[in-house]
């Protein structure tokens, strides 16, 4: 489907003028509350909920549960989307609905406070519904958000760098969940591990919330500003979607992707501390290391002279920086476990490689058909919410355990932690590497921004 504006329109010079300093950096802030709480789901949500009472293959339920409903809630918020527009509106209420019920997440129990008891059942169900309505709330403020890149601009270099930039937000919003929980461990050691998981929750919710008011306030909303949603066009349907081979190319890697970067946070802290018996702060320092490199990689991208080849090299550097990287995590003894602060260095790298490539080459795939952009965002993340949900739950299952390490099952020979960390990413980065080779990108070659995104 071809857009029919008229050629050399002005609306068409400006969209591919190259956006400032000022307006990506406000994108970029719009996804730190969806960043730092997603950070914190993955990495203490099982541990809080086995803290509390819950078996590990309960806790597991209630993340499933929440990947699930943010999964099909992608598909139906990004067909809305497309249909009314008002990309920031629905931004701000999902951002309501996941500060609001994130707290419950990490609270007390209230169907257990309302009717008196506290069953292992009522409480499964409890979190499990928060858990559920703080996926919606998160989905429809990703779909919105990432929605905007194409309609914002249409210089493939400022596409990249908005979505480069909201990458290195993504690193920020981690180092500061790691921040925070080290600050409340030390100051707050009288109290009980759950109050402590609270406060974290608390606080994070807090800092997120000020940058979602600040990407509110310094951001423009692309259908009513640069009226990038043409009212006049006909929809593009799903159909359209289907046919196309590089929809399910582009599917596949960036769902590749996110299970390499979602499954390996799930399981790094057991690893570290399990697996290689390293001290209890590698919890902190190593994903430190791996975030501070993804955030230097990500800046050095956003200078990037960007084409189509380009993104399909730079990915595929990415993944094979995970595949050694796999490998390494995998035959790792632990005496050597010092080797993995240089691991971490290079898992920082292609963690920020294949990111930032594979959302661009959504960017691609959508190109000038703006009326649908939506619907392939929020299809894509549909897949990617299932896929880490299942993933995530059926190494759960082996595990059996996540806080006694005598516990811990095994595949195919190895710790579930070495195979969550190194074999599964490993491997998802070399299906993924192969399927870019095998897409035929439209050229998007572009001059560059016209000043540095971070001087």
């Amino acid at each position: 489907m071809v857009n029919m504006r008229d050629n050399g329109s002005p609306y068409e010079a400006q969209m591919e003028e190259p956006l400032g300093r000022v307006p990506i950096l406000s994108y970029g802030s719009g996804h730190m509350l969806n960043d730092i709480t997603s950070s914190c789901w993955f990495t203490y949500l099982l541990v809080f909920l086995t803290e509390v009472g819950l078996s590990p293959g309960d806790a597991a339920i209630v993340m499933l549960s929440g990947q699930l409903a943010d999964g099909f809630t992608t598909i139906f918020v990004g067909e809305l989307m497309d249909r009314f527009g008002h990309f920031k509106l629905w931004h701000a209420g999902g951002s309501v609905l996941v500060a609001i019920s994130f707290s419950s997440v990490f609270g007390s129990c209230i169907p257990c406070k309302l009717m008196g008891t506290n069953s292992s059942t009522l409480e499964t169900i409890g979190y499990s519904t928060f858990a559920s309505i703080f996926n919606v709330g998160w989905a429809v403020t990703q779909v919105a958000h990432m929605s905007m890149v194409n309609c914002m601009t249409s210089n493939p270099t400022s596409r990249v760098s908005l979505v480069s930039c909201r990458n290195a937000f993504t690193m920020v919003a981690n180092l500061s969940l790691y921040g925070i929980a080290l600050l409340i461990f030390t100051l707050l050691q009288s109290v009980s591990v759950i109050v402590q998981y609270r406060w974290i929750a608390y606080v994070s919710i807090t800092i997120g919330s000020c940058f979602v008011v600040i990407f509110l306030v310094g951001t423009k909303e692309p259908g009513s500003i640069q009226h990038s949603v043409d009212k006049n066009l006909s929809r593009i349907s799903w159909a359209y979607w289907f046919k196309r081979v590089l929809y399910y190319q582009v599917a596949l890697v960036y769902t590749l992707t996110r299970l390499v970067t979602n499954v390996s946070q799930a399981f790094l802290a057991f690893y570290v501390i399990y697996d290689l018996e390293m001290p209890q702060s590698s919890k902190a320092l190593v994903p430190a290391i791996i975030y501070i490199c993804s955030l230097i990689v990500s800046v050095i991208l956003q200078e990037t002279r960007w084409s189509s080849w380009r993104l399909k090299l730079y990915f595929s550097a990415g993944a094979v920086l995970w595949i050694l990287s796999g490998l390494g995590i995998v035959l790792l003894p632990s005496r050597l476990h010092n080797v993995m602060y240089a691991i971490s260095i290079v898992i920082g790298a292609a963690n920020a490689l294949m990111t930032v490539t594979s959302i661009s080459m959504e960017g691609v795939l959508v190109g000038e058909d703006l009326n649908g952009c939506a619907f392939v965002y929020g299809s894509l993340s549909f897949v990617d919410k299932v896929s880490c949900g299942m993933a995530l739950y059926i190494l759960e299952s082996y595990q059996g355990s996540t806080q006694i390490a005598s516990n811990l099952g095994t595949v195919f020979g190895y710790s579930v932690t070495r195979v969550g960390l190194g074999l599964v990413p490993a491997a998802c980065s070399l299906l993924s590497a192969l399927v870019a080779y095998t897409m035929d990108l439209p050229d998007t070659r572009r001059r560059p921004l016209v000043e540095p995104l971070l001087a």
